[in-house]
């Protein structure tokens, strides 16, 4: 509809300009089309998938994305063995790509729900913390996804980091925490924990991007954490995923992961 409307604006324009003015007008049309047109491709996210250099479309079939990631990990184990920084650093890339480009594109527009726990996504309903330790159970971390997604922010977070090197933030404005975030960390998929909420925080050349179960669009979404209203807390925890050597070392060898009873 947009479209057919930004060409019948030029019809109307065409009748009273010269040439050069007409050109002028189509060319601004034309660029209008093509950011309606990208908008429209990118749906309610409103973020440019190629200047990300991330997937926001599903693409093949959910259970032989999650059936590879298992067979995949036996490359690194012996990598490992070979040599074990390489084969880190290498885990750390390939669970960021795998995470953000093939699984969680799955699960966008899957609704949310306070209660939900689906483990198949756009099947069902997903609370925030289930999205998470369902997301994480399926790109192969060992650890029950349950018991995960029922704890405070603060233990799910724990079960990622020793509480000595998690990041808390608390009474920051948004200006405040992105500036402590972006001296703390790096580019990488990092958990959340906010007052009554936990998500994803996809930081990506200074900017930070918030992955989460929305109660506040009642679905999966990605959003500019600073334009996220969900994101609006008094505290933050943050943990690192996919430049947490550990832990990328324990699904590497697909070590079973628990909160500590400390």
């Amino acid at each position: 509809m947009a479209k057919i409307s930004l060409i019948f604006l030029v019809l109307l324009v065409f009748g009273c300009n010269t040439k050069r003015e007409k050109e002028i007008v189509v060319t601004e049309v034309e660029n209008t089309i093509s950011k309606t047109i990208t908008e429209e491709i990118a749906g309610e996210l409103l973020l440019d998938s190629l200047k990300l250099n991330i997937n926001f479309k599903p693409k093949g079939n959910y259970n032989s994305i999650t059936h590879k990631i298992k067979t995949d990990r036996s490359y690194f184990k012996s990598a490992h063995q070979v040599n074990s920084t390489k084969a880190i650093d290498s885990a750390s890339k390939y669970l960021y790509s795998k995470l953000i480009n093939d699984i969680v594109p799955h699960w966008y527009e899957t609704p949310w729900d306070f209660n939900g726990h689906t483990n198949s996504p756009k099947n069902g309903e997903i609370a925030c913390g289930y999205f998470v330790s369902t997301t994480l159970k399926h790109l192969g971390f060992n650890l029950n996804r349950y018991k995960m997604a029922q704890a405070a922010g603060l233990n799910e977070a724990k079960l990622l980091q020793t509480r000595a090197n998690l990041k808390i933030f608390s009474n920051v404005t948004f200006e405040q925490l992105k500036d402590k975030v972006n001296k703390a960390y790096s580019n990488g998929i990092y958990f959340v924990g906010l007052d009554n909420h936990v998500g994803y925080v996809l930081i990506k050349n200074k900017e930070l991007y918030f992955l989460h179960s929305s109660y506040c669009d009642d679905k999966v979404v990605i959003e500019l954490a600073e334009n996220a209203p969900c994101f609006s807390s008094n505290l933050y925890v943050f943990a690192e995923i996919t430049t947490n050597k550990k832990l990328v070392k324990s699904w590497v060898f697909s070590e079973r992961l628990s909160i500590p009873s400390n």
